[in-house]
Protein backbone atom coordinates (compact mmCIF):
# COMPACT_ATOMS: atom_id res chain seq x y z
CA UNK A 1 0.00 0.00 0.00
CA UNK A 2 2.88 2.70 0.86
CA UNK A 3 4.57 1.83 -2.10
CA UNK A 4 1.31 2.68 -4.28
CA UNK A 5 0.84 5.92 -2.52
CA UNK A 6 4.43 6.42 -3.00
CA UNK A 7 4.37 5.80 -6.55
CA UNK A 8 1.10 8.31 -7.47
CA UNK A 9 2.87 11.10 -5.43
CA UNK A 10 6.13 10.79 -7.61
CA UNK A 11 3.78 10.81 -10.56
CA UNK A 12 1.80 13.68 -9.29
CA UNK A 13 5.10 15.84 -8.70
CA UNK A 14 6.51 14.98 -12.21
CA UNK A 15 5.40 17.57 -15.20
CA UNK A 16 3.42 15.72 -18.15
CA UNK A 17 5.27 15.75 -21.22
CA UNK A 18 3.20 17.69 -24.00
CA UNK A 19 2.62 16.18 -26.72
CA UNK A 20 1.47 17.72 -29.73
CA UNK A 21 -1.72 17.67 -31.15
CA UNK A 22 -2.84 18.37 -34.65
CA UNK A 23 -4.21 21.75 -35.41
CA UNK A 24 -7.16 22.32 -37.57
CA UNK A 25 -6.87 23.25 -41.37
CA UNK A 26 -6.04 26.40 -41.76
CA UNK A 27 -8.78 29.09 -43.93
CA UNK A 28 -8.52 29.07 -47.23
CA UNK A 29 -5.92 32.07 -48.28
CA UNK A 30 -3.81 31.82 -45.05
CA UNK A 31 -1.27 29.53 -43.74
CA UNK A 32 0.69 29.06 -40.11
CA UNK A 33 3.86 30.68 -41.76
CA UNK A 34 1.92 33.70 -42.56
CA UNK A 35 4.14 36.43 -40.26
CA UNK A 36 3.36 39.84 -39.41
CA UNK A 37 5.83 42.58 -39.73
CA UNK A 38 7.78 43.30 -36.10
CA UNK A 39 5.85 40.01 -35.07
CA UNK A 40 5.91 36.42 -34.84
CA UNK A 41 3.76 33.67 -36.88
CA UNK A 42 -0.05 34.40 -36.36
CA UNK A 43 -1.75 31.66 -33.89
CA UNK A 44 -4.42 29.65 -35.82
CA UNK A 45 -7.79 30.70 -35.31
CA UNK A 46 -10.74 28.74 -35.76
CA UNK A 47 -13.84 30.16 -37.66
CA UNK A 48 -16.20 30.62 -34.93
CA UNK A 49 -12.77 32.66 -32.97
CA UNK A 50 -12.29 34.52 -36.19
CA UNK A 51 -16.25 35.61 -35.93
CA UNK A 52 -16.65 36.41 -32.39
CA UNK A 53 -13.07 38.44 -32.94
CA UNK A 54 -14.55 40.40 -35.84
CA UNK A 55 -17.87 41.32 -33.76
CA UNK A 56 -16.11 42.23 -30.55
CA UNK A 57 -12.32 43.10 -31.19
CA UNK A 58 -13.13 44.87 -34.39
CA UNK A 59 -15.83 46.32 -34.46
CA UNK A 60 -15.35 48.07 -37.42
CA UNK A 61 -15.14 44.94 -39.20
CA UNK A 62 -17.13 42.67 -41.49
CA UNK A 63 -17.43 39.41 -39.50
CA UNK A 64 -15.22 36.53 -40.47
CA UNK A 65 -12.55 39.64 -42.01
CA UNK A 66 -9.36 40.46 -40.60
CA UNK A 67 -6.76 42.77 -40.69
CA UNK A 68 -4.63 42.23 -44.06
CA UNK A 69 -1.09 41.99 -42.85
CA UNK A 70 1.32 44.83 -44.24
CA UNK A 71 2.37 44.92 -47.75
CA UNK A 72 -0.35 41.98 -48.95
CA UNK A 73 -3.19 42.84 -51.26
CA UNK A 74 -5.83 44.75 -49.85
CA UNK A 75 -8.36 42.45 -50.87
CA UNK A 76 -7.39 39.94 -47.77
CA UNK A 77 -8.88 43.18 -45.78
CA UNK A 78 -10.59 46.24 -45.58
CA UNK A 79 -8.26 48.38 -43.36
CA UNK A 80 -10.57 51.59 -43.95
CA UNK A 81 -13.60 49.78 -43.23
CA UNK A 82 -15.94 52.56 -42.04
CA UNK A 83 -17.83 52.35 -38.82
CA UNK A 84 -21.00 53.38 -38.15
CA UNK A 85 -22.53 55.00 -35.06
CA UNK A 86 -22.53 53.10 -32.19
CA UNK A 87 -20.27 50.27 -33.65
CA UNK A 88 -22.61 49.14 -36.29
CA UNK A 89 -21.62 48.64 -39.29
CA UNK A 90 -23.11 50.87 -41.85
CA UNK A 91 -26.89 50.33 -43.43
CA UNK A 92 -27.22 48.28 -46.40
CA UNK A 93 -25.53 45.32 -47.60
CA UNK A 94 -22.91 44.31 -44.93
CA UNK A 95 -21.05 42.44 -47.52
CA UNK A 96 -20.91 44.66 -50.47
CA UNK A 97 -17.33 45.72 -51.91
CA UNK A 98 -16.27 42.26 -50.50
CA UNK A 99 -14.42 39.57 -52.03
CA UNK A 100 -17.07 37.54 -53.95
CA UNK A 101 -20.30 40.47 -53.30
CA UNK A 102 -21.39 43.57 -55.32
CA UNK A 103 -23.05 45.84 -54.84
CA UNK A 104 -26.06 46.85 -55.83
CA UNK A 105 -27.07 50.49 -57.17
CA UNK A 106 -30.36 52.23 -57.99
CA UNK A 107 -31.27 52.84 -61.84
CA UNK A 108 -30.01 56.27 -62.44
CA UNK A 109 -28.30 56.49 -59.73
CA UNK A 110 -24.68 58.01 -59.77
CA UNK A 111 -22.58 56.48 -56.70
CA UNK A 112 -19.35 59.08 -57.74
CA UNK A 113 -21.50 61.86 -58.09
CA UNK A 114 -23.61 64.75 -55.76
CA UNK A 115 -26.28 65.32 -58.65
CA UNK A 116 -24.82 68.73 -59.34
CA UNK A 117 -23.33 67.41 -62.51
CA UNK A 118 -23.74 69.08 -66.09
CA UNK A 119 -26.24 67.24 -68.28
CA UNK A 120 -26.60 68.84 -71.87
CA UNK A 121 -29.90 69.80 -72.30
CA UNK A 122 -30.99 71.20 -68.98
CA UNK A 123 -31.26 74.74 -68.19
CA UNK A 124 -29.24 76.94 -65.78
CA UNK A 125 -29.94 77.10 -62.09
CA UNK A 126 -29.91 80.75 -62.06
CA UNK A 127 -30.67 83.67 -64.92
CA UNK A 128 -27.80 84.58 -66.92
CA UNK A 129 -28.41 88.67 -66.02
CA UNK A 130 -30.85 90.87 -64.41
CA UNK A 131 -34.30 92.07 -66.21
CA UNK A 132 -33.55 94.28 -69.29
CA UNK A 133 -35.19 97.63 -69.69
CA UNK A 134 -37.71 97.61 -72.29
CA UNK A 135 -35.34 99.98 -74.27
CA UNK A 136 -32.41 97.73 -73.68
CA UNK A 137 -34.64 94.73 -74.79
CA UNK A 138 -36.06 96.01 -78.37
CA UNK A 139 -32.35 97.92 -79.19
CA UNK A 140 -30.64 94.25 -77.87
CA UNK A 141 -32.72 92.15 -79.93
CA UNK A 142 -31.62 94.36 -83.25
CA UNK A 143 -27.87 95.04 -81.73
CA UNK A 144 -26.82 92.26 -80.13
CA UNK A 145 -29.24 89.02 -80.02
CA UNK A 146 -27.35 86.35 -78.50
CA UNK A 147 -26.63 87.72 -75.62
CA UNK A 148 -29.99 89.57 -75.42
CA UNK A 149 -31.85 86.12 -75.83
CA UNK A 150 -29.88 84.34 -72.85
CA UNK A 151 -29.85 87.04 -70.92
CA UNK A 152 -34.01 86.88 -71.25
CA UNK A 153 -34.46 83.32 -70.87
CA UNK A 154 -35.92 83.32 -67.93
CA UNK A 155 -38.02 86.37 -68.16
CA UNK A 156 -41.57 86.83 -69.06
CA UNK A 157 -41.74 89.96 -71.51
CA UNK A 158 -45.14 90.36 -71.56
CA UNK A 159 -45.89 94.35 -71.72
CA UNK A 160 -43.32 95.25 -74.47
CA UNK A 161 -44.43 92.02 -76.62
CA UNK A 162 -47.92 93.41 -76.77
CA UNK A 163 -47.39 96.93 -76.83
CA UNK A 164 -44.97 96.40 -79.89
CA UNK A 165 -47.28 94.16 -82.02
CA UNK A 166 -50.76 95.95 -80.93
CA UNK A 167 -48.92 98.88 -82.95
CA UNK A 168 -47.51 97.60 -84.82
CA UNK A 169 -50.92 95.86 -86.15
CA UNK A 170 -52.76 99.13 -85.80
CA UNK A 171 -50.10 100.36 -89.13
CA UNK A 172 -50.06 97.01 -90.75
CA UNK A 173 -53.24 97.54 -92.45
CA UNK A 174 -51.48 100.68 -94.19
CA UNK A 175 -48.80 98.32 -96.01
CA UNK A 176 -51.47 96.79 -98.17
CA UNK A 177 -52.29 98.84 -101.00
CA UNK A 178 -56.23 97.88 -101.30
CA UNK A 179 -56.57 97.92 -97.45
CA UNK A 180 -54.89 101.34 -97.04
CA UNK A 181 -57.18 102.45 -100.26
CA UNK A 182 -60.33 101.52 -98.48
CA UNK A 183 -59.28 102.63 -94.82
CA UNK A 184 -58.49 106.27 -96.00
CA UNK A 185 -61.90 106.61 -97.82
CA UNK A 186 -63.98 104.80 -95.43
CA UNK A 187 -65.77 106.91 -92.66
CA UNK A 188 -63.35 107.84 -89.53
CA UNK A 189 -65.24 105.77 -87.27
CA UNK A 190 -65.32 102.49 -90.01
CA UNK A 191 -61.57 103.05 -90.03
CA UNK A 192 -60.85 103.50 -86.58
CA UNK A 193 -62.92 99.92 -86.06
CA UNK A 194 -61.03 98.69 -89.15
CA UNK A 195 -57.35 99.45 -87.70
CA UNK A 196 -58.11 98.58 -84.16
CA UNK A 197 -59.45 95.02 -85.08
CA UNK A 198 -56.09 94.64 -87.06
CA UNK A 199 -53.81 95.69 -84.19
CA UNK A 200 -55.84 93.09 -82.05
CA UNK A 201 -55.78 90.12 -84.17
CA UNK A 202 -51.89 90.84 -85.16
CA UNK A 203 -51.92 89.88 -80.75
CA UNK A 204 -53.80 87.28 -80.87
CA UNK A 205 -51.84 85.81 -84.32
CA UNK A 206 -48.58 86.26 -82.63
CA UNK A 207 -49.61 84.54 -79.20
CA UNK A 208 -50.85 81.86 -81.65
CA UNK A 209 -47.41 81.35 -83.36
CA UNK A 210 -45.44 81.78 -80.59
CA UNK A 211 -47.45 79.54 -78.75
CA UNK A 212 -46.70 76.78 -81.54
CA UNK A 213 -42.84 77.33 -81.82
CA UNK A 214 -42.92 76.75 -77.99
CA UNK A 215 -44.93 73.54 -78.59
CA UNK A 216 -42.51 72.71 -81.42
CA UNK A 217 -39.31 73.43 -79.62
CA UNK A 218 -39.96 71.04 -76.41
CA UNK A 219 -41.26 68.67 -78.93
CA UNK A 220 -37.14 68.57 -79.88
CA UNK A 221 -35.71 68.52 -76.58
CA UNK A 222 -35.71 72.52 -75.66
CA UNK A 223 -36.35 73.18 -72.16
CA UNK A 224 -37.63 76.69 -72.02
CA UNK A 225 -40.49 78.96 -70.44
CA UNK A 226 -43.38 79.41 -72.66
CA UNK A 227 -43.69 83.04 -71.52
CA UNK A 228 -40.37 84.27 -72.85
CA UNK A 229 -40.68 82.14 -75.56
CA UNK A 230 -43.97 83.73 -76.87
CA UNK A 231 -43.01 86.75 -75.73
CA UNK A 232 -39.69 87.43 -77.94
CA UNK A 233 -41.41 85.99 -80.81
CA UNK A 234 -43.92 88.47 -80.93
CA UNK A 235 -40.83 90.91 -80.40
CA UNK A 236 -39.50 89.77 -83.19
CA UNK A 237 -42.18 89.21 -85.67
CA UNK A 238 -43.22 93.06 -85.34
CA UNK A 239 -39.51 94.21 -85.02
CA UNK A 240 -38.11 92.50 -88.27
CA UNK A 241 -41.42 93.48 -90.81
CA UNK A 242 -41.39 97.49 -89.47
CA UNK A 243 -38.79 98.34 -91.91
CA UNK A 244 -40.73 97.22 -94.98
CA UNK A 245 -43.73 98.31 -92.80
CA UNK A 246 -42.16 101.82 -92.35
CA UNK A 247 -41.31 101.87 -96.63
CA UNK A 248 -44.80 100.58 -97.75
CA UNK A 249 -46.46 103.38 -96.14
CA UNK A 250 -44.99 105.74 -98.27
CA UNK A 251 -43.98 103.72 -101.50
CA UNK A 252 -46.96 101.22 -101.67
CA UNK A 253 -46.56 97.76 -101.07
CA UNK A 254 -45.86 96.52 -104.49
CA UNK A 255 -42.94 98.85 -105.15
CA UNK A 256 -39.72 96.76 -105.98
CA UNK A 257 -38.07 98.51 -103.13
CA UNK A 258 -40.43 97.11 -100.62
CA UNK A 259 -40.35 93.63 -101.71
CA UNK A 260 -36.55 93.59 -101.78
CA UNK A 261 -36.81 95.15 -98.09
CA UNK A 262 -39.41 92.47 -97.38
CA UNK A 263 -37.42 89.38 -98.53
CA UNK A 264 -34.17 90.95 -96.51
CA UNK A 265 -36.03 91.22 -93.21
CA UNK A 266 -37.75 87.94 -93.50
CA UNK A 267 -34.81 86.19 -93.73
CA UNK A 268 -33.94 88.23 -90.85
CA UNK A 269 -36.50 86.91 -89.57
CA UNK A 270 -35.56 83.25 -89.81
CA UNK A 271 -31.70 84.26 -88.23
CA UNK A 272 -33.73 86.09 -85.08
CA UNK A 273 -36.01 82.68 -84.53
CA UNK A 274 -33.52 80.31 -84.64
CA UNK A 275 -31.30 82.12 -82.18
CA UNK A 276 -33.81 82.73 -79.75
CA UNK A 277 -35.22 79.38 -79.91
CA UNK A 278 -31.61 78.40 -79.15
CA UNK A 279 -30.59 80.73 -76.61
CA UNK A 280 -33.86 79.94 -74.78
CA UNK A 281 -34.36 76.25 -75.09
CA UNK A 282 -30.85 75.04 -75.03
CA UNK A 283 -30.91 73.07 -78.88
CA UNK A 284 -28.91 73.70 -81.67
CA UNK A 285 -29.57 75.63 -84.85
CA UNK A 286 -30.72 73.07 -87.18
CA UNK A 287 -33.61 71.97 -84.66
CA UNK A 288 -34.23 75.62 -83.80
CA UNK A 289 -34.77 76.36 -87.28
CA UNK A 290 -37.08 73.34 -87.24
CA UNK A 291 -39.32 74.61 -84.17
CA UNK A 292 -39.72 78.28 -85.93
CA UNK A 293 -40.72 76.78 -89.72
CA UNK A 294 -44.27 77.18 -89.16
CA UNK A 295 -44.08 80.58 -87.90
CA UNK A 296 -41.81 81.68 -90.55
CA UNK A 297 -43.99 80.18 -93.24
CA UNK A 298 -47.14 81.61 -91.72
CA UNK A 299 -45.56 84.95 -92.06
CA UNK A 300 -44.28 84.64 -95.13
CA UNK A 301 -47.91 83.73 -96.40
CA UNK A 302 -50.08 86.27 -94.42
CA UNK A 303 -47.39 89.50 -94.65
CA UNK A 304 -44.97 88.89 -96.91
CA UNK A 305 -46.57 87.22 -99.79
CA UNK A 306 -49.61 89.54 -99.64
CA UNK A 307 -47.56 92.84 -100.87
CA UNK A 308 -44.93 90.88 -103.10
Amino acid sequence: MAGFRIGRGRDNNRTPQQQPQQAPPPPYGQSYGQQQYGGGPVAPTHPQQQWQQGRQGHPGRHPGQQQAPHGEPEYFGDPYAQQGPGGAYPAGDPYANNPGHTQAFSVGEDPYGNGSTYRAGTAPAAPAGPRLHWKDLLSGIVLRPGPTFLQMRDYPVWAPALIVTFLYGLLAIFGFDQTREEAINAPFTTALVSVLLTGMAFVVGGLILGAVTHTLARQLGGDGAWQPTVGLSMLIMSLTDAPRLVVALFLGGENSLVQVVGWVTWLAAGALFTSMVSKSHDLPWPKALGASAIQLIALLSIIKLGTI
